[in-house]
């Protein structure tokens, strides 16, 4: 017996069941051994088809299984307009349009048209015939997709010969999958942002969305709930208005659309340039803009428009507008306040205001500013400056003699070197006299102070005594001297003889020339 032979008589049980001894459907459902489900479908089926038990002695079993699942109707390609589906599947990727909209624009102009349903299947089975990661809708300009190639390409110094390899950063929009690329060296955050930058300005407008894979530049702790982003690339989010939203951990589909651009960039840029040589990231970038432009006005077979096409068409109309001033990339750092009120950068010293002396503080770094940050308020502003040890100290933040200096002062140093001995104590002296501001000096004199506990107060002495002999007053100076153990020397006419550099093998001494 046929399945459907033994469908319709499982039907007719339940139809009985239902309507001659009217049982509920959770117990038709355990009699038939189906779910309750199936028991509601053929019910509503039968209602449906204007059925009444008993049944009609004349129904046969493949006219009841006929007017229960009635067969697709084959519709004739004559008797109603047929609509573009292409077209139709370009404008559902459009913000707000459904299919009910459209086919009521469809009846617009074509009254005798096909109904909602006929309109609704036939898509479906146009649709129907790409791959199933083909017919994932992304709506217009609401998605940017960013990741790096697996693939990198050699570049060779002209001067050197040295080879190193560049990283390629690929954006694809998730509508029309138009698509940037671009080499960088790194895969670090002030790259990872930078491609970000360029890519909108290459789309000339921005989207609502950015999705980038848990590359560790732009996620600090990838999660699939709840990744925690880079404050900076948080920052650039921000002054873009788009939102990140991370790829789930462990989820392909999620980032499908930047695999996809992933793999174009490596079929049709970087394998049509395997056989060059490039001698700059200049001259790299230049080779792949050319392809790319290839790449991106090449037609695609299963929509019969390029990316640029349907860039133009859907995604370019609904992307927000370019900010007045792209995003300037800022490093963000936290800092503890020392005791001399300033914070450290990239080893130079900013001042914050000195009240806020021990409290912790965040560092906004650009190219051209440091800014201070204290609960989400800017307490300080300085311009940047790279010159290494040097202190950067605002007028105002300064404390007054009665607040500040009852706990911290020179004295109180001077004191304390005295304790260790007669050499720490003039070396301190010396950092202390050396600077605009005696507070510029007690960091450094912290840490000469603390070498005591480290080496012992013995050979902290001793190398102060050396350092003095050849006017050295920094924290580094003596650290060094103490690591290369020049405290240990045997005179002091050996201290001022030699110079103040490491021991090496290939120094020759006085002796030698004897």
């Amino acid at each position: 017996m046929s399945q459907e032979r033994l469908t319709v008589r499982k039907i007719k049980e339940v139809l009985r069941l239902k309507w001659e001894c009217q049982i509920s459907e959770r117990s038709i459902a355990r009699s038939c051994r189906i779910s309750r489900s199936t028991v509601s479908e053929y019910v509503k089926r039968a209602e449906a088809a204007g059925l009444k038990w008993p049944l009609s002695e004349e129904i046969t079993d493949d006219q009841l299984y006929e007017r229960l699942f009635p067969r697709t109707i084959q519709l004739n390609p004559k008797a109603a307009y047929i609509p573009d589906w292409q077209v139709i599947h370009l404008e559902l990727r459009k913000k707000g349009v459904t299919l009910r909209l459209l086919w009521m624009e469809y009846l617009e102009s074509h009254p005798q048209g096909y109904g909602y349903s006929q309109f609704c299947q036939l898509y479906r089975d146009w649709s129907g015939k790409f791959k199933p990661t083909m017919r994932l809708n992304h709506k217009a300009g609401e998605k940017l997709f960013v990741d790096y190639a697996g693939q990198t390409v050699s570049v060779i110094d002209p001067k050197t010969g040295e080879i190193q390899e560049a990283e390629i950063f690929v954006a694809v929009l998730g509508a029309s999958s138009y698509m940037y690329a671009e080499a960088q060296w790194h895969q670090d955050l002030p790259n990872w942002i930078g491609g970000h930058v360029r890519a909108y300005e290459f789309l000339e407008g921005v989207t609502e969305i950015v999705v980038p894979d848990n590359l560790k530049a732009g996620v600090s702790h990838p999660s699939r709930y709840d990744p925690e982003i880079n404050q900076t690339y948080q920052e650039m989010a921000e002054h873009y208005g788009v939102a990140v939203i991370p790829a789930r951990v462990r989820r392909p589909r999620d980032k499908s659309k930047a695999e996809v651009g992933v793999q174009n960039v490596e079929r049709w840029i970087l394998a049509r340039l395997r056989n060059q040589r490039f001698f700059s990231l200049f001259e790299l970038n230049k080779a792949i803009r050319e392809l790319l432009k290839d790449l991106n006005n090449r037609k695609m077979e299963h929509l019969g428009k390029s990316r640029k096409e349907l860039f133009d068409l859907v995604d370019k109309p609904a992307l927000k507008p370019l900010p007045a001033t792209p995003y300037e990339f800022a490093l963000w750092k936290k800092a503890k306040i020392s005791i001399d009120y300033h914070v450290e950068y990239d080893d130079v010293y900013y001042s914050v205001p000195c009240h806020l002396y021990p409290a912790e503080v965040l560092i906004r770094a650009t190219e051209r500013a440091i800014e201070i940050f204290h609960n989400g308020q800017r307490v300080a502003l300085h311009p940047r400056s790279h010159e290494q040890g040097r202190h950067f100290t605002i007028k105002e933040h300064m404390p007054s003699d009665h607040r500040f200096y009852s706990e911290w002062s020179p004295e109180r140093f001077i004191r304390w070197a005295e304790k260790i001995g007669p050499e720490t104590a003039k070396v301190v002296q010396m950092e202390l006299d050396s600077r605009q501001h005696p507070e510029q000096a007690f960091r450094a004199c912290l840490g000469i102070l603390g070498f005591a506990r480290k080496y012992s107060i013995e050979r902290l002495e001793s190398a102060c005594h050396y350092a003095f002999a050849n006017e050295i007053h920094s924290y580094r100076g003596i650290k060094n001297i103490l690591e290369n153990h020049l405290d240990q020397l045997t005179s002091l006419e050996d201290m001022t003889q030699m110079s103040f550099m490491p021991p090496h093998t290939n120094v020759r001494g006085k002796d030698y020339y004897n």
